[in-house]
């Protein structure tokens, strides 16, 4: 957390080392012509790591696949502010304990996290780690015809939580990176049929991601 008591020592320290705190933003610019925005587009994998209990029985929720969308603005060398989700919706087969399909669902993720962005932008290789909140809304909550649950109505309420992120980047020109991230997306939702809770699903999924990005 930021603190804000010493801010008369701050101001002055921060006079003192302006010209060096100045040529190192001129360097950052320099650097990256500009660039402080980048937009990359990509395809993930979605699985879950735990699987929910629907009236008293267990179930398994099955990985989806789905391309994915984020916006990054780079306030710093090192500090990034990004705006991530998926494009489309990962499709999730549900299974009871005897791995016979009962239904599917379909989720769309989306988050707003904080990125440290490790090294410098000259480096070909670079690392990043993030921070921040997630909601999944889920949808096309779908009932086998001949199975436990047919003709009855589900429901899956939105999934709100913390997302950590690790990933990497690699630069292919002044204007083009190619990304690799994973994402653990910590959060749980009610599951009901025909309006009455039955369930808790905590599916705590991790999501692996390739894309290619582009600074401008």
């Amino acid at each position: 957390m930021i603190r804000f008591r010493h801010l008369s020592v701050a101001l002055l320290g921060a006079m003192a080392i302006a010209p060096t705190a100045f040529a190192q933003d001129t360097s950052y610019d320099s650097t990256n012509d500009g660039k402080r925005f980048a937009v990359v587009g990509g395809f993930a994998v979605s699985e879950p790591t735990s699987d929910p209990t629907i009236a008293g029985a267990s179930t398994q929720f099955d990985g989806g696949t789905a391309a994915t969308l984020s916006a990054s603005w780079y306030f710093h060398e090192n500090f990034a502010v990004e705006a991530w989700g998926a494009a489309d919706k990962f499709d999730h087969r549900v299974r009871d304990a005897n791995n016979y399909k009962i239904g599917s669902v379909e989720s769309q993720p989306y988050a707003l996290s904080a990125q440290y962005h490790f090294g410098n932008s000259e480096q070909i290789v670079r690392p990043f780690l993030g921070l921040g909140y997630y909601e999944s809304n889920f949808d096309n909550e779908t009932p086998e015809p001949t199975g436990p649950l047919a003709g009855q109505r589900i429901g899956v309420e939105t999934a709100k939580g913390a997302m950590a992120t690790a990933g990497l980047d690699v630069t292919l020109s002044p204007s083009w990176f190619a990304r690799a991230d994973l994402r653990y997306l910590h959060g749980d939702s009610d599951v009901k049929v025909n309006g009455d809770k039955v369930g808790n699903a905590k599916l705590n999924p991790v999501v692996v991601g390739l894309g290619l990005g582009v600074r401008f």
